[in-house]
């Protein structure tokens, strides 16, 4: 029975030596790392803020391995530079793929209306909004109302490209600065 209580004695003298708040942080920090990667591709889940948050939340419990202000600064950047482009993605693929200007307002004003009826809605809106103007208050054919519309569709799916690129690069800046400078 000795040897019982010397494994016991041995194992209980491990977990008490492992510093859990270490784990801890990096445990929540990669989840949000990961659930922000995530949140790149999946609506209704903000990815890149997200990755933000994660990086401000790690520099806060955990200052040992913290992000420096220009780490901090450089996320916080890429983050406005990944709503940016989520933004403007759809209404510049329809500009370049021949919208009027009632039809670049179409695709906003579909965006919007679209928040309100979930993922069809985040789909569908800046679509149905931006043919709706074409048809409607430019005045276009059929044929070019649709090319505009296929634009949407195009620059939103560049745009989806381009914020996972920069998601993969927040999670990039982060591990540099917080395990390398």
């Amino acid at each position: 029975m000795d040897w019982l209580s010397g494994i016991w004695e041995a194992v209980a003298a491990f977990f008490t030596a492992i510093d859990w708040s270490f784990w801890g942080v990096w445990a929540l920090t990669i989840t949000m790392l990961v659930l922000g990667l995530i949140g790149a591709v999946v609506p209704f889940l903000p990815g890149p803020f997200l990755i933000f948050l994660g990086g401000v939340l790690h520099t806060w419990l955990r200052p040992e391995s913290a992000l420096s202000w220009w780490g901090i600064a450089t996320l916080a950047l890429l983050l406005v530079v990944a709503y940016a482009i989520d933004f403007a993605s759809g209404m510049l693929g329809a500009r370049w793929f021949g919208a009027s200007r009632w039809g670049v307002v179409g695709v906003f004003a579909g965006g919007i209306v679209g928040l309100f009826f979930g993922l069809p809605g985040l789909i569908l809106g800046p679509l149905i909004g931006g043919f709706a103007f074409e048809m409607l208050l430019a005045k276009k054919e059929i044929k070019p109302a649709v090319r505009s519309t296929w634009g949407t569709l195009v620059g939103t799916g560049v745009g989806l490209v381009a914020r996972i690129a920069v998601s993969v690069v927040m999670i990039a800046v982060f591990f540099a600065d917080a395990l390398v400078w």
